[in-house]
């Protein structure tokens, strides 16, 4: 999940310099989107951890 948003960022930076402002937003947009279930999906993960042990 994080190398998809990172891929999506870089997307958006390379749109971006070229002018490209409709595509760059969108790909931020996803790429927001992807970090924040990452980071979901990862304090999920920490949680199962600690209550496991």
């Amino acid at each position: 999940m994080l190398r998809w948003t990172i891929t999506f960022v870089v997307i958006a930076l390379i749109a971006g310099v070229l002018g490209f402002g409709g595509i760059a937003g969108a790909s931020a947009g996803i790429a927001k989107i992807c970090f924040f279930i990452f980071l979901v999906l990862f304090v999920l993960s920490l949680l199962k951890g600690l209550v496991r042990k």
